[in-house]
C-alpha cells in the first residue's frame, strides 16, 4: 500500500472514531441495571446455629460465605416471634397488628388490601417467585411462580402446591426446595427481566427430622448452654409458666423419636408417625434404624435427672444442626449456580430466619418471648455494588424492614403505609445519626402453644423492657450491658429508676410512632376469644 493510501485509510479512521465518539457523546447512557433479589429465609434458625456468628455447635461454610463476602448484621430482630406472624410484617412492612395475621393459632391470613413488596417489585418489571414454606392462610399473590408447601409442610415427600395445583414431590424437603428454586431461575423466569426469588425452607422448624443423608453427623455431645438449667429467679410468672423447657414439655417419642418404632404414647402429638408414613420402605428403614442405634447407646432409666435433661438437649440439638447441615449445603448449590451463570456480581443475596430459637437458653426450645435468643434473628447480606466483603452491621435492623430494602434497590418507592426502614444505609457498616435507637416488639398469641404470656416492650442497644398482660400485670427490665443473658430483672430496683421512666416513656413514643396501644391490646383480646376458649382447658 502506498503513501497516500496509508494517509487515507489513516484520515479515515480517525474520522469514523471522531463521528463515533460524537454519537456516543450525544445518546443517552443506557439505564442501570435493577439488581436481582434472592430472599432465603429458613424456619427456626437461630443466629447462634450460624457459624458467622458463633462457632460453638456448627460450621456452616456456605451461609458463611454471604456474610464473608457482604455484610452480616449483629443487631437484627424481629416484630412478632412466631412463624406466620413475622412472614406477614415482611411481606407488607407492617407490624401485626396492622397486617392482621398477629399468632398461629387464629389469626394467619394477611388483610386482602394490604399490597405486598412482591406485588409492587411485579407492577415494576420484576420476575417474582416463591418456593418452599409459606404458611398464612392466604393464596400467594404478586409472584410470576409459587410452589408452597401445605402449613408446616413436612420433611419427607412433602406436598407442595405449584400455582394452584397440588402434588407430591418425592425426597427430603431442603432439596426438593432448591430444585424448584434452581429450576425456576435456569428454566421458567424471563431472563431479560430482574428478578425476585424467595426460597423459604421448612428446616430446620420442630420436629427436626434430618435427612438421611446427615444421620452420621455430630456423633459427639455438645457443649451445654450455661443457662440449661437456669430456674427463673430473677423473673416473674411468664419465665416461669411457660410450656416450653426440654425438661418437662419436650416429647420422647414425637421430637426426639425415643422408641420410633413403637406404639405412639398416648400423650405424644402425631407428627413424626405422619412423616414416618409419608416415606418410602427405604427413607422409613433409614430413618428407624438410626433412632434405634441411637436408642441402643443409653439406658434412660438409669439416669438421674440432670444427665436425663442433658440427654434430652443432646438428641434436640443434634437433630436440629442436622437439619441445617442440609440447609447450608443447599445454600450452596445455589452460590454455585449463580457463580456459573454469571448472576453473583447483581444480585443481592439475603439468608434470615423468621425468627431466632431457644438451643436450650434458659432450659427451652421454641421461640416466642422477647428475651434475646428469640427476639434477634439471623441476617447476612451479599451485594457487591453496595457492600464490602467482611462488613459487620451494628446498628438496630427489623424484619420490618427487608421489604422497604429490596423497594429501595430496585428503584420502586416505599408506600407510605410500610412501616419499616431501608437498610441501605447501614451497607457501608456506618450507623447514620438518625437512624433508630429503639426497636418495638409485641407478642399476641396467648392462651397458645407453649403458654408465653402476651407481652410488649422496647429494646435499645443497652435495656430492655418487658411489659406482660392479660392474666398478670409484670413488667421487666434488664441492664443488658451487665446481665446479657437476661437473667434479673431490675425493673425495681432504685438504682434504675430513671432509666425505668426514660425507657416507659420511649415505649410510649414507639407504641404512638407505629399505632399500637394498650386500648388495641384489648380489642385483640376480645376478637381472640374462640382460640383463647380453644385453650383454657390446655393452660
Amino acid at each position: 500500500m502506498n503513501k497516500s493510501r496509508l494517509s487515507t485509510v489513516a484520515l479515515t479512521s480517525v474520522g469514523l472514531g471522531a463521528l463515533s465518539l460524537f454519537s456516543a457523546c450525544n445518546q443517552k447512557a443506557p439505564a442501570p441495571k435493577k439488581p436481582n433479589i434472592i430472599f432465603i429465609m429458613s424456619d427456626d434458625h437461630a443466629y447462634q446455629a450460624i457459624s458467622a456468628y458463633d462457632q460453638k455447635l456448627i460450621q456452616t461454610p456456605n451461609i458463611d460465605q454471604i456474610a464473608n463476602q457482604g455484610a452480616r448484621f449483629d443487631h437484627c430482630f424481629v416484630t412478632n416471634s412466631l412463624c406466620s406472624p413475622s412472614r406477614a410484617v415482611i411481606l407488607t412492612g407492617q407490624y401485626s397488628h396492622r397486617t392482621g395475621a398477629r399468632d398461629n393459632s387464629f389469626s394467619m391470613r394477611i388483610k386482602p388490601d394490604i399490597t405486598t413488596f412482591p406485588m409492587l417489585l411485579q407492577k415494576a418489571g420484576y420476575q417474582t417467585a416463591i418456593v418452599g414454606k409459606w404458611h398464612l392462610l392466604n393464596k400467594p399473590k404478586g409472584f410470576n411462580y409459587s410452589s408452597i408447601l401445605i402449613g408446616q409442610g413436612n420433611y419427607y415427600n412433602p406436598d407442595f402446591i405449584t400455582n394452584g395445583d397440588t402434588a407430591r414431590a418425592h425426597g427430603y424437603a431442603t432439596d426438593i426446595t432448591m430444585d424448584k428454586a434452581l429450576n425456576w431461575l435456569s428454566n421458567m423466569r424471563d431472563k431479560s427481566s430482574p428478578f425476585c426469588l424467595m426460597i423459604h425452607n421448612k428446616a430446620p422448624h420442630r420436629d427436626w427430622l434430618p435427612d438421611t443423608t446427615d444421620f452420621q453427623e455430630f456423633s459427639k455431645d455438645l457443649p451445654l448452654p450455661a443457662t440449661l438449667f437456669d430456674d427463673y429467679s430473677g423473673r416473674g410468672k411468664a419465665a416461669h409458666e411457660q410450656m416450653m423447657e426440654i425438661d418437662k414439655n419436650m416429647h420422647l417419642y414425637n421430637d426426639l423419636k425415643y422408641n420410633a418404632s413403637g406404639p405412639i404414647p398416648n400423650d405424644a402429638p402425631t407428627d413424626l408417625r405422619r412423616e414416618l408414613d409419608r416415606m418410602d420402605s427405604a427413607q422409613r428403614a433409614t430413618v428407624l434404624k438410626f433412632y434405634a442405634s441411637e436408642d441402643a447407646k443409653v439406658d434412660t432409666s438409669k439416669m438421674t435427672h440432670r444427665e436425663f435433661v442433658i440427654w434430652k438437649y443432646q438428641r434436640y440439638v443434634k437433630d436440629y444442626l442436622r437439619c441445617i447441615r442440609s440447609v447450608d449445603r443447599n445454600v450452596g448449590r445455589l452460590l454455585d449456580y449463580l457463580k456459573q451463570a454469571g448472576l453473583l456480581d447483581n444480585t443481592l443475596i439475603v439468608y434470615t430466619s423468621d425468627q431466632g430459637m431457644y438451643l436450650g437458653e434458659h432450659g427451652w426450645f421454641d421461640k416466642r418471648f422477647m428475651y434475646k435468643q428469640s427476639f434477634r434473628t439471623p441476617l447476612l447480606m451479599r451485594y457487591p455494588p453496595k457492600i464490602k466483603p467482611g462488613t459487620v452491621v451494628d446498628a438496630m435492623a427489623m424484619n420490618l424492614d427487608f421489604g422497604p430494602t429490596f423497594l429501595d434497590l430496585a428503584g420502586v418507592p416505599k408506600p407510605d403505609y410500610m412501616q419499616g426502614t431501608s437498610l441501605v444505609p447501614l451497607f457501608g457498616g456506618q450507623t447514620p445519626p438518625d437512624w433508630r435507637k429503639a426497636v418495638y416488639y409485641h407478642f399476641y398469641e396467648y392462651p397458645g402453644w407453649h403458654a408465653v404470656k402476651r407481652h410488649y416492650g422496647i429494646r435499645t442497644q443497652r435495656y430492655k423492657l418487658i411489659h406482660f398482660y392479660y392474666n398478670v400485670n409484670e413488667w421487666e427490665l434488664y441492664d443488658l450491658k451487665n446481665d446479657p443473658e437476661e437473667m434479673q430483672n431490675v425493673y425495681d430496683k432504685p438504682d434504675y429508676r430513671l432509666v425505668r421512666d426514660s425507657l416507659t416513656t420511649q415505649l410510649r413514643l414507639l407504641q404512638k410512632k407505629y399505632g399500637d396501644s394498650d386500648s388495641l391490646a384489648e380489642k385483640f383480646l376480645e376478637h381472640d376469644k374462640p382460640m383463647m376458649d380453644r385453650f383454657k382447658n390446655v393452660y
